[in-house]
């Protein structure tokens, strides 16, 4: 896997079902510009964890319209994480589990 780290900032929103993770991760990226790192289906308890990469404004504003998608197609939200500055290590962690 190449690896370059971005230095972008990253979020993560996690709900319990893969729909509604779907439909968060189509408005976060129609309402601001980010990217999408990965969906991911956790493996050690129920849940769906979605990445996001972009500026600080822009993921804020892509967090807040994704938990309303979410939550609006029947989704529980079990967390939802902003790292404004991500280190080499963590920008690295994150991507760690990409295609596992």
């Amino acid at each position: 896997m190449s690896y370059k780290y971005s230095g972008l900032a990253v979020a993560t929103i996690e709900f319990d079902l893969m729909v509604p993770t779907l439909m968060a991760m189509d408005a976060a990226t129609k309402t601001a510009d980010v990217s999408v790192e990965t969906v991911e289906r956790n493996r050690l308890k129920a849940g769906v964890c979605l990445k996001l990469r972009g500026n600080l404004s822009d993921l804020r504003e892509a967090l807040d319209a994704a938990v309303r998608a979410g939550e609006e197609y029947g989704g529980r939200l079990l967390a939802k994480n902003l790292i404004p500055a991500p280190t080499k290590g963590t920008d690295l962690a994150v991507r760690a589990t990409i295609n596992k």
